[in-house]
């Protein structure tokens, strides 16, 4: 699983991603299901045994299998089955998204607790869900906690973009690069920022192109390969060299497009290198900008089950590793010593990674 292969997988290591007092105590993008939200499949599907520590979690669009942000979140869900021993559940959305506070009392109801959102857009569901059920603890990712008993899990993804960003501009012999963004919203502006500000920071004549695939508010964008490809095709016929998604599952249209054109692309959320099953796209990943919500979700239960209480934010940044690149396939280990430098530089402050565009 991703969480245990990281000593490899990253620049870094995982060193103390470890949940302030801020997680819960007490009580970017496979399968949709209808209104009725099924688990998914595999998931634990009974009644959670009496005493047990019993996980609930509702996907994002897109559910479990896009290969990225939300099989992270499952990577952290199934280590807490295995090392503490949690009865898990895991339901995914609708394809547009619109039960998730369904989700989330259906699994209030059944007894889990905590319950996790993967996603953003869980954020105003959980607050009010979190209200109708004080003595269950809830934690959702990317968003702020808006409640006493809500634990924020975010990531500074503008820090591990400028390090890919920082690759894509050592590689690409063109200097020209690109990036693919699923939906147009301030979360992947983000990781617009940090890589445009990371290729910048090393050819200020690089020429990157830009693109969203749906706008703000359209989550289809994250589960849309075709348009994926279609833009990703684009800007490697347009002369770039490598293209950098952040688009969940729609990533699949891109590394098409990459192997088609015998060109490279950069991963995101998990080494895709890793999650993506067809060989024949594996080899055009030269890197993926990991997005450490395996080690905040299970964290966020480790301490949970110790005792601590939600109110709070925690953030992963390249501090505690909680961002960085993936270095499976060796694609990017001659300019280790220039990210570990960059790396280095926004730890220790000399680097301020804007997050907005």
């Amino acid at each position: 699983m991703l969480g245990k292969r990281f000593g490899r997988m990253a620049v870094g290591t995982v060193a103390g991603a470890m949940l302030m007092a801020a997680a819960a105590c007490g009580g970017n993008s496979g399968g949709d299901t209808s209104a009725s939200a099924q688990p998914s499949a595999g998931a634990s599907s009974d009644a959670p045994k009496a005493g047990a520590l019993k996980v609930g979690l509702a996907f994002d669009v897109g559910g479990r299998g896009d290969k990225s942000f939300n099989d992270a979140a499952y990577t952290g869900l199934e280590k807490a089955k295995a090392e503490l021993g949690a009865d898990i559940k895991d339901l995914s959305p609708a394809a547009d998204g619109s039960n998730r506070g369904e989700l989330l009392r259906q699994l209030a109801d059944a007894g889990y607790n905590p319950i996790i959102g993967v996603g953003f857009a869980y954020g105003e569901d959980i607050k009010k869900t979190a209200e109708e059920y004080p003595d269950i603890q809830f934690a959702v990712v990317d968003s702020a906690s808006n409640a006493p008993n809500v634990t924020g899990l975010q990531f500074a993804e503008e820090q591990g973009s400028y390090l890919a960003g920082v690759a894509a501009a050592l590689k690409a012999k063109s200097g020209h690069v690109g990036f693919v963004g699923g939906v147009e919203n301030d979360l992947i502006k983000k990781f617009e920022a940090g890589f445009v500000a990371g290729v910048k920071s090393v050819k200020k004549d690089a020429k990157i192109d830009v693109k969203y695939l749906t706008p703000d508010g359209d989550f289809s964008g994250f589960k849309a390969p075709d348009k994926g490809k279609v833009a990703a095709e684009k800007m490697y016929q347009d002369g770039a060299d490598i293209v950098y998604h952040a688009a969940g599952d729609s990533g699949l249209g891109v590394f098409q497009a990459a192997a088609a054109a015998k060109k490279q692309a950069i991963g995101v959320d998990a080494d895709q290198r890793q999650t993506i099953k067809e060989t024949d796209l594996q080899s055009v990943i030269m890197t993926s900008m990991l997005k450490r919500v395996d080690v905040g979700v299970f964290e966020f239960i480790k301490a949970f089950q110790g005792g601590a209480k939600g109110g709070s934010n925690t953030v992963y940044d390249l501090k505690v590793d909680g961002v960085g690149l993936a270095t499976t396939g060796g694609e990017i280990d001659d300019i280790k010593d220039k990210l570990d430098a960059a790396k280095k530089d926004i730890v220790d402050g000399k680097i301020t990674v804007p997050a907005k565009p």
